[in-house]
């Protein structure tokens, strides 16, 4: 990768870049859209070639030589020509989908793995969540029967401590979740 390139590594070997314009963001993905549908073109364009190459040879007779040479040299320039264009790309394939492909299987049966996985993960973190809220709530139903001062004190103390991050979120133009507020223009 060309180190001008401001872009970072994603889950899964993919390529997420990173820029602070979106036009320039925009325009970006304008331009790796226009160079993978080359690219695509170029395969299309190689594969119409590889049959017309097959056609060629499946009749082949002496007086074909000269169309099956020119056919052969249209294809090498092809072949050149889809790889300067895949070198402009800068496109990561997880190479559990390559594996895939390489197996004969469909490569979407990656990507719904790969979402099962996560769904699996999120439904574990939230029972555990779960689990946690629950054992807080109990708790404090238990110290409250043993210790009913200290628990209203602790109460109050996360009601000022919370009033006080919520007026600091405030004043930052922050919302409670961590973003930040943008102003609308007039």
């Amino acid at each position: 990768m060309d180190p001008s390139q401001n872009a970072a590594v994603g889950g899964n070997g993919t390529l997420i870049s990173q820029t602070n314009d979106s036009a320039a963001s925009a325009a970006g993905t304008d331009e790796s859209m226009q160079k993978l549908n080359q690219v695509s073109n170029s395969i299309q364009k190689t594969l119409g070639l590889i049959h017309q190459l097959y056609l060629t040879v499946s009749t082949f007779n002496a007086a074909f030589q000269m169309p099956l040479l020119q056919r052969i040299n249209g294809l090498v320039v092809e072949l050149d020509n889809m790889v300067k264009l895949a070198e402009k790309c800068n496109i990561q394939v997880p190479m559990e989908v390559v594996n895939l492909i390489d197996d004969g299987k469909n490569p979407d049966e990656f990507t719904k793995d790969v979402i099962n996985n996560c769904i699996a993960k999120n439904q574990t973190t939230k029972g555990k969540t779960d689990a946690l809220k629950s054992f807080r709530k109990n708790l404090l139903e238990e110290l409250e029967q043993s210790f009913p001062a200290e628990v209203e004190a602790f109460r109050e103390s996360r009601a000022a401590s919370a009033a006080e991050l919520k007026r600091l979120a405030q004043a930052q133009s922050v919302l409670p979740n961590g973003d930040v507020r943008v102003k609308g223009e007039h």
